[in-house]
């Protein structure tokens, strides 16, 4: 059976900037009726290693665990040293991960730049994979690529925004510790169908985001005319609580148990509060009891 995590999607900024302490989002978090926190690579406090352990066992003593660790490297500059870097970077947020009690660790493609052709992004993100594939392996940690939009501090979207070009780039890596985290939410902001893409990668899914996004105005239809080719975030629409948005979480969770899917699902809301939050924990329980009886 599936289990909960949450990440602190309302407190980002103020936990990467030291405003908020790594202890006040666990404290939070820990009324909630969940397994785990998904933790970022960037909390201020993630800076210092000495910290690693001591966080790990503030999360373990109440109760939880930090099952996966979101960070965006860069894999599609087109200066190998740039890459090299990046590589380094992602394999230190390895180490991390394995330090924090994690089983996975996020990477992306990185940003579609201009002047970027299809091979060549492709090239670039699956060699930059590959080449952490071994530290990942010996780390006991799986690689979970996103299909992303847009990291906070890029200028340009993900590479492999599109549902063809991620589907690609997962055909590329073929191993043990590599699979997919699906977000059905970001498809809607690459103007495509969060299904279409799932039922194309399913089989590869290990880890799952769970948003909501609804409209603010106009229809489906102008938002796929507006945003075709997304170069900024969708004006139409917004972050709601899960299950009172676009996506269908009855389909989502249908083809996830037929494809046997019995990992962790990061909870990515609550940017009205908490109880927001907590609404969306009630609504994910439920499915997840719905479409996994008694396990």
């Amino acid at each position: 059976m599936p289990k909960l995590a949450a990440f602190p999607k309302a407190y980002i900024s103020n936990l990467c900037d030291g405003r908020m302490k790594a202890s006040e989002w666990i404290d939070l978090a820990s009324g909630l009726d969940i397994q785990g926190l998904e933790w970022y690579a960037g909390f201020h406090e993630m800076k210092d290693e000495k910290n690693w352990k001591p966080v790990r066992e503030m999360v373990e003593n109440k109760g939880l665990v930090i099952p996966m660790l979101c960070c965006s490297p860069d894999f599609t500059h087109p200066h190998a040293e740039f890459r090299k870097k990046e590589i380094e970077k992602q394999k230190h947020r390895i180490v991390m991960s394995h330090a924090l009690g994690a089983s996975y660790c996020r990477v992306l493609s990185g940003q579609k730049r201009p002047g970027l052709s299809v091979e060549e992004g492709l090239s670039y993100a699956a060699g930059c994979i590959v080449a952490c594939l071994e530290c990942a392996e010996q780390h006991q940690i799986t690689l979970i690529l996103e299909n992303h939009y847009k990291d906070d501090f890029w200028s340009y979207p993900e590479f492999a925004q599109k549902t063809d070009l991620f589907c690609a780039l997962v055909d590329r890596i073929d191993h043990p510790r590599f699979g997919v985290n699906y977000d059905p939410s970001n498809t809607w902001l690459a103007g495509e169908d969060p299904i279409e893409l799932l039922l194309r990668v399913s089989d590869r899914v290990v880890t799952m985001h769970a948003s909501d996004r609804y409209l603010k105005e106009g229809t489906l239809e102008d938002l796929w005319r507006e945003e075709s080719g997304a170069t900024g975030y969708a004006k139409r629409l917004a972050h709601g609580e899960i299950g009172r948005g676009l996506n269908d979480y009855d389909l989502i969770f249908a083809e996830l148990k037929r494809a046997g899917f019995d990992g962790w699902i990061s909870i990515e809301d609550g940017v009205d509060g908490m109880d927001q939050l907590e609404r969306s924990v009630c609504f994910l329980k439920k499915k997840i009891e719905e479409y996994w009886p008694e396990e």
